[in-house]
């Protein structure tokens, strides 16, 4: 999923006002750095979020009986094929 630059920043100012209210979590360093690396996991898992889709969508497309996009097949076939795709990735 695509986010404009200004929802995540959104994102990430609630993210970090989240771990400031928590006691558990302390912060090293100023609230920029912080913000900086939030956007950046931010934007990196969604970026592997819409790599994961187009190789989904890509895999479904390659089969010789066509799936219709939207269809309840498609759906399950998708969301199998999507899970499979992020356990793959899956950082050990």
């Amino acid at each position: 999923m695509l986010l404009s630059e200004d929802k995540v920043s959104h994102l990430s100012h609630l993210i970090l006002d989240c771990f400031k209210r928590t006691p558990a979590v302390r912060l090293k360093g100023d609230e920029a750095r912080a913000l900086r690396e939030i956007k950046r996991v931010l934007a990196s898992d969604l970026a592997q979020e819409a790599e994961v889709d187009r190789t989904v969508r890509a895999r479904l497309a390659s089969y010789s009986r066509p799936i219709v996009e939207g269809s309840q097949e498609w759906e399950v076939m998708y969301r199998k094929a999507l899970e499979e795709e992020f356990r793959k990735r899956r950082k050990p």
